[in-house]
């Protein structure tokens, strides 16, 4: 196994010309790959451990920028510590992970690799595993200066917030036409939703909700599918129909239900999850597996969005 040059305890490289990564692959097809992409990206291996020393730890490792992981031909007994110890060593120091993965490891993998520091890809070539790890590349350096970390934090508490005005904003828009409805003496009874007595909030469905899954799908049948990708309110949708039927989603089955490739649903699950629409929590009879729901803030943010399109007469799309 490779020696890793040290700049000191949990130091950096990304002030020299190539950062340092930590490979950790289950077979030799998978080292093979992940050594090309880190030569294409401009990465170092600062080491390569295979699943079965990294079952055991990885604190023997010095300075790296950034820890790559090949699953693919992991043996799957092995798969959940090593994930496990990997997400452990990039929290501490700050650091990113890449991890490509199989389609049937995604439960396994997203109980630890969820989040802004790593990215899961789902059966990658060699372009998507070279375009992941310059990300990473460009976030790892980024994340040694002070301003840009406030920059990337106020970023996303920005996206936080707007997502979190979508229904504020919709609500009042509704207030507003009613007023100059009011003002003006006229009043169409015929396209106005008045909702339900006692002024509650006018909610939909499940059936409702999956009705419009399906409408949304049916578009597949005439058009490219990828004109109108739009994953991150599939799963909005599809998680807030399962809300409604008190039913658990599991993230494989979430990125069936996205509509894209899992590589891609994966990024927007994470995006999500950040910007504090999703919650994660793990399978209490299976701890490989891992289910996503939507957090109080999504709920309230669809709940103000359907009462506002059906105050407005108006269809769920």
């Amino acid at each position: 196994m490779a020696t890793v040059q040290t700049t000191g305890a949990g130091g950096s490289h990304y002030g020299n010309d190539e950062p340092v990564a930590l490979v950790i692959a289950g077979d030799e097809e998978g080292l093979r790959l992940s050594r090309e992409a880190l030569a294409l990206s401009g990465i170092r291996a600062g080491g390569e451990v295979r699943f079965e020393a990294a079952a055991t730890g990885l604190a023997d490792h010095g300075a790296i920028d950034l820890i790559l992981i090949d699953a693919i031909g992991a043996p799957e007994e092995l798969l959940d510590a090593v994930l496990a110890r990997a997400d452990a060593v990039a929290r501490e120091r700050g650091r990113a992970v890449v991890a490509a993965i199989r389609a049937e490891q995604i439960d396994v993998a997203a109980v630890h690799l969820m989040g802004g520091h790593a990215q899961l890809l789902c059966a990658p070539d060699l372009a998507e595993r070279v375009g992941a790890l310059s990300v990473a590349r460009v976030r790892g350096g980024a994340q040694l200066h002070e301003g840009h970390r406030e920059a990337e934090a106020a970023r996303l508490r920005r996206l936080n917030d707007e997502v979190a005005r979508i229904a504020d904003t919709l609500a009042r828009l509704t207030r507003e036409e009613q007023e100059v409805s009011r003002r003006s003496g006229v009043r169409d009874k015929g396209n106005e939703y008045r909702g339900p007595d006692g002024g509650e909030p006018a909610d939909a469905s499940a059936q409702e909700i999956r009705a419009t899954i399906r409408s949304r799908r049916l578009r597949a049948q005439y058009f490219d599918s990828e004109l109108f990708a739009d994953p991150a309110w599939d799963m909005l949708l599809d998680l807030y129909a399962a809300e409604l039927e008190k039913r658990q989603v599991s993230v494989s089955s979430l990125c069936i239900a996205a509509a894209v490739p899992p590589t891609t649903a994966l990024r927007w699950i994470g995006t999500l999850h950040d910007a504090g629409l999703f919650d994660r929590h793990a399978d209490p009879s299976d701890r490989r597996r891992a289910y996503v729901r939507l957090s109080a803030k999504g709920i309230e943010g669809m709940r103000g969005y359907i009462a506002a399109a059906k105050r407005l007469g108006l269809a769920i799309i």
